[in-house]
């Protein structure tokens, strides 16, 4: 697992040892990058589901400003933190060991950017997309993209949000959803 482009292209990530974290794939992670391209350039992150870290630190690596790592994990929390510094990024990401229902709960920070990666057998990304439409910590016009297994469906709507299509790659699909 790598970072593909920018200031920390080529740089190798330190990924977990056993199943207890899916990363997600270069292809989708590509494909995801190549969707929110230009969204990226000085744009606020919220990674919730942080794993590993690497979607947060692509944006980074891209030109976000700044990037929140959220994981409940704190294996997870020492992995991102070790990618951060792989990267030379440490300065611009943040990493708070938290469930992600209790960080959106206390959450007063606004973003641009919400990345959603969560295990695929858990009810979490519903759980997290209906958190955050009744929250208001996305900046209007700002993005969500929610990565899924092929089969898990999601609302086309939530209040003030607006869906586009989803992408499809092998058995991922992404979906996006912009802030009215």
């Amino acid at each position: 697992m790598r970072v593909i482009t920018g200031k920390a292209r080529g740089v190798q990530l330190k990924t977990p040892e056993g199943m207890q974290t899916r990363p997600t794939t270069d292809r989708v992670k590509e494909a995801l990058f190549s969707i929110i391209n230009f969204d990226i350039p000085g744009a606020r992150v919220l990674d919730l589901f942080g794993g590993t870290g690497q979607l947060g630190i692509e944006a980074l690596s891209r030109g976000a400003k700044n990037a929140v790592f959220v994981d409940a994990g704190e294996p997870a929390c020492r992995l991102i933190k070790e990618n951060l510094r792989r990267t030379k990024l440490e300065g611009e990401g943040r990493v708070v060991r938290s469930d992600y229902l209790a960080y959106l709960s206390r959450c007063t920070e606004q973003f641009d950017i919400i990345l959603l990666d969560p295990p695929y057998a858990e009810v979490f990304l519903e759980n997290a997309l209906n958190r955050i439409s009744e929250i208001d910590i996305l900046q209007s016009g700002g993005i969500i993209v929610a990565e899924r297994p092929l089969g898990k469906e999601l609302p086309f709507e939530y209040e003030g949000y607006t869906r586009s299509k989803d992408y499809k790659y092998g058995k991922t699909l992404l979906t996006v959803y912009r802030k009215l």
